[in-house]
């Protein structure tokens, strides 16, 4: 693995700054801000239009998804992506920064950078300790929107970047790839609920926490620390990697750990726990809970 050659998964907030001033935003250099909330705690469009960082446009994920399916945030078309994020002046010789304003830092923008990693682009960042540290350290905000000229985007869906159903099924007999779920402990071993749904994980699944990965700042860890963490729960990097979580989310927050240390190949089970509830047997999700009630 030779991470040195693979697009730069981080960018930070020193250099978007500096991108800023330097007018590098346009049809070579897009920001986006991906931030989602539940509704009933922030509004991420209306703070969005309040402050953002100066150029960026907002990716709305409640709109660049899948809404005929009955999971939350499940990938879109190849065309409904390329119509939406070339709505955004995105072309495929665009290097996009993505960022969101969750308090840990960094929470959706994985996701939306992942998104367009399985769609085929691969000069896609995640800046760096998120707009909570963009603001900390002072850089410029604006409440100006930018609207940026459409381009034309090409999307090719990269299948091995993404997991279905079957193909996990398939895998509880098969162990052809590792599974990693991002869940906090409770909720992968089965011992609370995930917003009103039973919790449990996927039988031979591992648990790493998604915030694991980030320091208390808000910033990704060393690839060291990344890498060790991996080590201590005996997942190998030179192997097939699958990761999953509640929504597909979190997920995204191992394909970028991993990617960091040079292997940009871990796919993510898009229906993740919300899929594999409905539709997996009894036998096929492992539970603390159901355990305790016996």
């Amino acid at each position: 693995m030779a991470p040195q050659v693979l697009p730069r998964a981080l960018v930070t907030t020193k250099w978007l700054s500096e991108a800023i001033r330097a007018q590098r935003v346009g049809p070579s250099l897009r920001v986006l801000d991906a931030s989602w909330y539940p509704p009933q705690e922030r509004n991420a469009r209306q703070e969005f239009r309040e402050r953002h960082i100066p150029g960026a446009s907002f990716f709305d994920i409640e709109e660049c998804r899948d809404k005929s399916s009955p999971y939350d945030f499940m990938l879109p078309s190849e065309a409904r992506f390329a119509d939406y994020v070339g709505h955004l002046g995105i072309s495929n010789d665009t290097h996009v920064v993505v960022y969101d304003g969750d308090k840990l830092g960094t929470f959706y923008a994985p996701r939306a950078w992942w998104m367009f990693r399985v769609f085929g682009h691969k000069e896609v960042s995640v800046l760096n300790g998120g707009f909570k540290n963009w603001v900390k350290e002072g850089h410029p905000v604006t409440a100006e929107v930018n609207s940026p000229a459409p381009a034309v985007f090409k999307a090719t869906l990269d299948k091995a970047l993404l997991k279905t159903f079957e193909e996990m099924v398939e895998n509880l007999g098969s162990r052809r790839f590792q599974v990693v779920d991002s869940r906090p402990e409770g909720r992968f071993r089965g011992t609370e609920l995930d917003q009103g749904l039973e919790s449990g994980h996927i039988p031979g699944a591992v648990n790493i926490p998604f915030h694991s990965f980030l320091t208390e700042a808000g910033h990704e860890k060393s690839l060291e620390e990344i890498q060790q963490m991996f080590q201590e729960k005996k997942i190998d990097l030179s192997k097939p990697l699958t990761a999953t979580c509640r929504k597909g989310v979190t997920a995204c927050h191992i394909a970028l750990a991993a990617y960091l240390c040079g292997k940009p190949d871990v796919a993510v089970y898009d229906g993740s726990w919300s899929e594999w509830f409905h539709r997996a047997p009894p036998q096929h999700k492992v539970s603390e809970m159901k355990r305790n009630k016996a």
